[in-house]
């Protein structure tokens, strides 16, 4: 299966959703972020504000190519591992859930955007 089943709106933000809880049940990833620089975050945020733009899309990106499905997200990661190794088990586990839903991986790009302290009981 390619892409091309990733149009639709819906389709796209169930797989963004079912990528970000994945994401989330990783050990080591302590939290899930909207990728795109600050810009990007105003931009988004006036959009919404103006009612141009609906504030509960997904947190991950999921773009649907003629090819197959290009992921993007920011992980927050703890600061007791390593951040390449949780990376690379994050890719890992957005592969199996592509490859289980029959979806060809065009890409996979994440992002260490936080590194955080285990909190204190």
């Amino acid at each position: 299966m390619d892409g091309r089943e990733m149009t639709s709106p819906d389709a796209r933000a169930e797989l963004a959703a079912a990528i970000e809880a994945a994401l989330r049940a990783t050990p080591g990833v302590r939290n899930v972020y909207r990728s795109g620089s600050l810009i990007s975050h105003l931009l988004r945020a006036g959009a919404t504000a103006l009612g141009v733009r609906q504030g509960d899309e997904p947190i991950v990106s999921v773009v649907g190519t003629g090819d197959g499905v290009a992921v993007e997200a920011s992980l927050g990661v703890d600061s007791g591992g390593r951040s390449a190794d949780i990376l690379r088990a994050a890719h890992a586990v957005i592969d199996a859930l592509l490859s289980e839903r029959g979806l060809r991986r065009e890409s996979i790009t994440l992002t260490v955007a936080h590194v955080q302290t285990r909190e204190v009981s």
